[in-house]
């Protein structure tokens, strides 16, 4: 099974996402976790003998997995200065693959050490400082993206770097018009917080970090999953988790509920509500467990538990600020479905130039998620069985053509994307696949049965990637789908296993269950054609003008990655012997577009982000600064008032969810997102602004419209072997 691992923000984090921890004395279980030292050696042994490129745990590696090591915790050159890498370097530079082999983590947590130092140190020296920071100089400039910027040399050139980064985060919050805090308080509420996350860590939460760099060294795709990150990472796979489903984040001190999941047990329950803050956590009948000021994840792992088992929160409810205050909630964990990651369809009924009418179908689909831990004769997740009952919907309501939308698509099962191609086509190879020793081995599709015939368009971005570009990649190469999106797709070729650490350490001191796993790039894979997708991608037949269309996004912007290269191509046997009429759709396609006042906007849009990137600086000059966001409001506005000036379009969207594919009628998506509205809990009058702020204006894809005129001219230039859709 391949998989592609997609990292979760480390500032919002729900009831079933948590960043990764192993309990440095024991875990909310009451298990220990395993010795680090053991569990540092087996990842490194795994890396040099199971990991594609083969590389021994050497002087090379030891020196990249420092570099890589700096940079994940000051990942933006802030904190370190030159003095402190040169300083690390001389001391560890050839000598971190010695600590890890010999199982000794001293070097992560001394490293780790003196990162929290410099942070403290700066945070006290913005504590003083707020007050007292002058004007900048005329002209000044504050650097947006330090990434690959040199670390300040020394600590008087920090101070100078940090003072105008201070004056911009004054700024940034003077030119908040939804402010309620003056800018001082924002800001030192704002380092406090930082101040507890750091303090939060506990010594597994480091060597979780060390060895998710040490893994990193090896590949971008090769990753260290702490028994947290790993329970999330299947959760994300299966759609599914057992708890509370409420969302939480860290904020000052407290965590602090920011949604409640439709149909999950807490919104269900009623008591709870958006913006009450948990402050003690109780498994079943047991003493509380004080969670203010406690490590986020730790708070989480606290509330997630067995379906069918009662936690007790204490909550400081969100009407009132009196902290002495306490609401007691008892509420049984159950399973909650991860429902906006499902895949989901739409049925667009509209009328073409002509004055014809038409139906086309849209799926959207987030991920290509399964049950990674299936059990014997349960049905179990799965995106195949999942599209294919929206396919049948689509088909009875007769649809003329279908985009399937992979626009933010970040990968998922390789299994699923193979079966998901065998609904697409006849039979025959889908992907192949190349381990370290040259072995090639091919997926098949072995099911004749078809889920659709009909004219087919898939979308992509740059953000497509692994088991979507294995997908797309096949339809373009068996001819079956126009490919529209950007340039290309994001370019990963590689292909992940997961192994359980469990099965590697010595039966002694821990609990083994404990030590996570090492999610291993063990193959590289290649399309049909002998292709393969890594760094390249998967190329569009059709480009559109696209904000993500940037060389900063994709594989061959990450740090080391595998090359590209070439096998031999298989021979495939294409659904119908009639070519796609590419170039006529590529010259109506740009007619259209250069007509477009969408894809003008875009354009716009385009060279405004490249200015900005090329520039990475932001002036701290107030005046222009408020300039700056006058014209962008003004911007804004005057396309509001030009998209409001058009006649309506001729439209009716109808939304089929998998709750709804198989009940009679059709139900319009405007209805059912009122209807999701309602059901949502209502948000505290005291919420803070960017919980009820202002409603934001429509959102115009002129991607999915131009995606819909290319299904529409497919369905009309292939008319005469049409036969798998009737019209409405």
């Amino acid at each position: 099974m391949t998989i592609h691992f997609r990292r979760f923000s480390a500032c919002v984090c729900a009831v079933w996402f948590a960043a990764a921890s192993l309990q440095g004395k024991a875990a909310a279980d009451g298990s220990t976790p395993p010795d680090a030292g053991q569990v540092m050696i087996s990842v490194a042994k795994l890396l040099e003998q199971g990991h594609f490129r083969r590389s021994p745990l050497g002087d090379d590696i030891s020196r990249r997995l420092l570099r890589m090591y700096l940079e994940n915790l000051d990942y933006n050159r802030l904190y370190f200065t030159q003095e402190d890498v040169d300083l690390l370097e001389g001391k560890y530079e050839t000598e971190l693959d010695d600590y890890i082999l010999l199982g000794n983590p001293k070097a992560a947590y001394e490293i780790q050490g003196l990162y929290a130092k410099r942070v403290e140190n700066r945070v006290a020296w913005i504590k003083e400082r707020l007050a007292k920071l002058g004007p900048p100089s005329p002209g000044a400039t504050v650097e947006i993206n330090r990434q690959k910027a040199a670390w300040p040399k020394d600590a008087a050139e920090s101070d100078l770097l940090w003072e105008n980064r201070l004056r911009n985060e004054l700024l940034q919050e003077k030119l908040d018009e939804q402010a309620v805090d003056p800018p001082e308080k924002v800001i030192d509420r704002r380092y406090n917080q930082a101040l507890r996350n750091l303090h939060g860590l506990d010594r597994e939460d480091v060597i979780n970090g060390f060895l998710s760099a040490l893994a990193y060294v090896y590949d971008p795709h090769s990753e260290y999953l702490g028994p947290s990150e790993l329970t999330n990472f299947e959760i994300s796979m299966k759609l599914s988790l057992v708890g509370i489903g409420a969302v939480l984040r860290s904020e000052d001190g407290y965590a602090r509920i920011t949604d409640l999941v439709a149909g999950g047990p807490a919104q269900m329950d009623g008591r709870l509500r958006v913006g009450d803050r948990v402050s003690g956590v109780a498994q079943g009948d047991d003493p509380f467990v004080d969670v203010v000021d406690m490590k986020l994840d730790k708070v989480v792992e606290l509330i997630r538990g067995k379906k069918g088992t009662k936690v007790r929160l204490q909550v400081v409810p969100t009407v009132g600020a009196d902290v002495a205050q306490r609401k007691l909630v008892e509420i049984i964990r159950d399973e909650v479905k991860l429902k906006e990651q499902e895949a989901k369809a739409e049925i667009i009924e509209r009328t073409r130039p002509d004055g014809s009418s038409e139906r086309l179908g849209w799926i959207t689909l987030p991920s290509f998620y399964a049950d990674l831990n299936r059990t014997r004769g349960k049905e179990s997740t799965s995106t195949t069985r999942d599209v294919a009952r929206l396919l049948a919907r689509l088909k009875q309501e007769g649809i003329r053509g279908l985009v399937i939308d992979l626009r933010r698509n970040g990968g998922g099962s390789l299994e699923e994307a193979v079966n998901l191609t065998g609904l697409f086509i006849r039979s025959g190879p889908v992907v192949q696949a190349k381990d370290s020793s040259g072995e090639i081995k091919v997926s098949r599709d072995v099911d004749p049965s078809l889920g659709y015939e009909g004219p087919l368009v898939v979308l992509t971005s740059r953000l497509s990637a692994s088991a979507s570009e294995i997908f797309a990649g096949a339809l373009q190469d068996y001819g079956r789908a126009v490919i529209v999106g950007d340039e290309s797709t994001f370019g990963k070729g590689t292909v992940q296993t997961m192994l359980d650490l469990a099965r590697f350490l010595p039966p002694i001191g821990g609990d083994p269950q404990k030590a996570g796993a090492l999610k291993l790039t063990i193959q590289q894979f290649y399309r049909v054609s002998g292709d393969s997708t890594q760094l390249r991608g998967v190329l569009s037949d059709i480009r559109l003008p696209s904000v993500t269309d940037n060389p900063e996004v994709g594989e061959a912007a990450m740090r080391d990655p595998l090359p590209f290269d070439e096998v031999e191509p298989l021979r495939v046997d294409k659904t119908s012997s009639t070519a796609l009429p590419l170039n006529e759709l590529r010259r109506r396609s740009t007619e259209r577009v250069g007509k477009s006042r969408e894809f003008r906007y875009v354009l716009e849009d385009i060279e405004r982000l490249k200015e900005r990137l090329a520039a990475n600086a932001l002036a701290l000059d107030e005046a222009i600064r408020r300039r700056e966001r006058d014209e962008e409001k003004q911007r804004r506005d005057r396309r509001n008032a030009e998209r409001k000036a058009l006649p309506a379009v001729g439209e009716q969207i109808y939304a089929i969810t998998l709750d709804n594919v198989d009940q009679p009628g059709l139900q319009l998506a405007s209805v059912l997102e009122k209807e999701k509205e309602k059901a949502r809990p209502a948000k505290a009058e005291d919420a803070p602004k960017e919980e009820a702020g202002e409603e934001e204006p429509p959102n115009f894809d002129a991607e999915r419209a131009e995606a819909l005129n290319i299904v529409s001219d497919l369905f009309i230039l292939s008319a005469p072997t049409q036969t798998a859709s009737r019209n409405p």
